[in-house]
């Protein structure tokens, strides 16, 4: 188990740097919200993890083109954390979301094509869905 108080620590005062010198839209401060979320999300603050994750897609969305590859990694975040809180439909509404950016950006063969359909299989089978798993 790795020093989440640590990790946590050390991403807030990343931020607070970062929110000091840049444009508030900046996709570096994404990029810091993602992370304390990442933290939250393994020390099981889901509901904080869920609001970084919103943060940041919240920025990327201003800063970002709208099939941006980023975008797909927020909302993926966003379906992980649903997925922890048992709320599967929400958790596979992101999934899908993060599937459809990653197809229309990315090649055919690219390793987050396949994380995304994995994350959407996982939610089927929790959901006993099979029908529809992909």
């Amino acid at each position: 188990m790795g020093n989440y108080s640590q990790a946590l620590e050390c991403h807030e005062k990343a931020l607070s740097i970062k929110t000091e010198s840049l444009p508030p839209n900046h996709p570096d401060l994404a990029a810091s919200y993602t992370n304390i979320g990442l933290v939250h999300d393994k020390m099981g603050n889901y509901s904080q993890a869920l609001e970084c994750h919103e943060k940041a897609l919240s920025i990327d969305t201003k800063s970002l083109p709208p099939n941006h590859p980023s975008l797909a990694g927020s909302y993926s975040n966003i379906g992980l954390v649903h997925d922890n809180m048992g709320n599967y439909s929400q958790a596979l509404e992101y999934h899908e979301k993060a599937l459809s950016i990653r197809t229309e950006s990315l090649p055919p063969s690219h390793p987050s094509l396949a994380l995304s359909y994995t994350n959407i299989g996982l939610v089927h089978h929790v959901m006993r869905t099979y029908s529809q798993a992909l």
